[in-house]
């Protein structure tokens, strides 16, 4: 059966008065206020126009919840993007490759080498042309934001298929590179292995012959992509595209209240407290400053000072956590300029939509506030905020198996870490916040100036936020098929 996502008619009463802050006409001009609303989206804005080939969306369907995909066949897309859990996983940092059940109920079974280092981004309207660059640091980027077939910068460079020419296909090429994600440590499985020595080639090759393979995933790649005849005619590019098609339907949200007033022009969709909060977010609190547009996000990057668990990326010159512990690691995430090297991009990270942002928890890049009042105090004045955060407030999910590094070369392999080391281990997940050195490098990094605010305008402030809440996308768990092509069990499982 095909999937449809869910539709819902807003059936607020709209004769209520407008405030003079919104407009009553479809220019969206700004008012006698001085403040604006963006245009409500349409299926112009996204891609395929809102209609992609339901066999190819049926395709990326099977394939995003079919852990086929990984190395260990024991993860898939659909583990870390959960339609029950506002499309991310509900853990600041979460537990990939190794781990078993459904977000924060997630536990490692097998030996991992540490956490997912990021926050699982959400997928709300990731299928939006505007969407030009992907992942926290943009890694992966059109490089021409009005050339769509243009170069893409991402991880492997040349590598890239040249066939594929939107950054969400493009996005689609990597976490199964990522032996934390999807491909598990070397000496596990073939991709592992390949992931140890960066041969995206072969993983990508590996995992287009393993669908192949597959009869049922075969017979709908001939279905959704007309020059396939055989198993030697599907690459991965034909899965990216397919994966880029179901999420650009799946994940488009804009039922909102918010989007009925974007329509209409009417504020009376909103309770009058997150009216209050809307005229502040798009006026003196200046948050569409950054978070602009019907996305509510400007896709550009900014250095905020959010707080910093576990040890990130692993950037940085820092060796203190190795020169202390024993154990390989760097503790730093330095954001978009590893990927721009510029300094004014040291600790930026991209601004997230705010569509269906209640649902989106843990916030931040790292996933350090559970709060989404204190992610909103955090942005008033960032340095203060980050010198009263306790890191130890962060609920993380126990990692009962971790394994080490044991020996490198033509004799590279992992073993359980020893027992009385595991401490060590674990003080990575605070490790920076722990440093006076790191935590300076962070806040002097900061380009967001404090703003005073009541607490009843904050208030106000989360009440619009609440607004962005598309009632469909509370919980999509209807689009998990009951079973997939592999016959391994959808991830996460099916819900009744």
């Amino acid at each position: 059966m095909n999937f449809r996502p869910p539709t819902l008619i807003i059936a607020a009463a709209l004769s209520g008065s407008l405030l003079p802050a919104v407009l009553a006409d479809a220019s969206n001009e700004s008012s006698e206020d001085g403040i604006s609303l963006p245009l409500p989206l349409t299926d112009q804005d996204f891609l395929y126009d809102s209609a992609p080939d339901p066999t190819l969306v049926e395709l990326g369907r099977n394939l995003f919840f079919d852990p086929i995909l990984s190395g260990n066949r024991n993860i898939s897309c659909g583990t870390c993007h959960d339609p029950a859990f506002g499309s991310g996983d509900g853990l600041a940092l979460g537990i990939g490759e190794g781990g078993v059940g459904a977000g924060p109920e997630r536990v490692t079974v097998d030996p991992i080498t540490g956490r997912v280092p990021r926050n699982a981004q959400p997928l709300w309207n990731i299928g939006a042309r505007s969407y030009v660059s992907l992942f926290h640091d943009g890694r992966v980027e059109a490089l021409d934001r009005d050339d769509a077939t243009g170069a893409i910068r991402n991880p492997a460079g040349s590598d890239l298929p040249t066939d594929i020419f939107d950054p969400l296909a493009a996005q689609a090429f990597f976490p199964v590179t990522s032996p934390i994600e999807m491909a598990g440590q070397h000496g596990e499985n073939p991709i592992a292995n390949a992931a140890q020595h960066e041969d995206r080639r072969e993983i990508w090759s590996i995992l287009a012959g393993r669908v192949a393979a597959t009869p049922e995933f075969l017979d709908m790649l001939r279905g959704a992509f007309a020059e396939i005849k055989t198993t030697e005619d599907v690459t991965y590019s034909h899965i990216a595209k397919a994966l880029a098609a179901f999420q650009t339907i799946a994940f488009r949200s804009d039922e909102s209240p918010f989007d009925a007033v974007l329509r209409t022009g009417d504020l009376s969709a909103l309770p009058t407290k997150a009216q209050q909060g809307l005229s502040l977010f798009f006026g003196t609190a200046g948050c569409s400053s950054c978070h602009s547009g019907p996305l509510l996000t400007d896709h550009q990057f900014h250095a905020i000072a959010v707080p910093q668990i576990g040890p990130g990326k692993g950037h940085g010159g820092d060796m203190t956590y190795l020169a202390t512990t024993g154990l390989p690691s760097r503790a730093e995430d330095e954001g978009r300029f590893r990927i721009t090297e510029n300094p004014s991009d040291l600790f930026a990270f991209r601004t997230p939509s705010l569509r269906n942002v209640a649902l989106t928890g843990p916030w931040g890049h790292s996933g350090a506030y559970s709060s989404l009042e204190d992610m909103v105090r955090h942005h008033l004045n960032p340095v203060a905020s980050f010198a009263a955060f306790n890191p130890s407030d962060v609920a993380l999910p126990p990692i009962e198996h971790v394994q080490r590094i044991a020996a490198r070369g033509s004799q590279f392999r992992f073993e359980p870490l020893e027992v009385a080391r595991r401490h060590a281990f674990d003080l990575r997940d605070t490790w920076v916040m722990a440093s006076p050195q790191l935590r300076r490098r962070i806040v002097d990094s900061n380009r967001l100036a404090p703003i005073e605010l009541t607490c009843e305008e904050i208030d106000e402030l989360v009440a619009f936020l609440h607004a962005l809440t598309d009632p469909t996308a509370v919980d999509r768990s209807e689009m998990i098929p009951n079973r997939v092509p592999s016959g391994l069990p959808p991830q996460p499982a099916a819900r009744d």
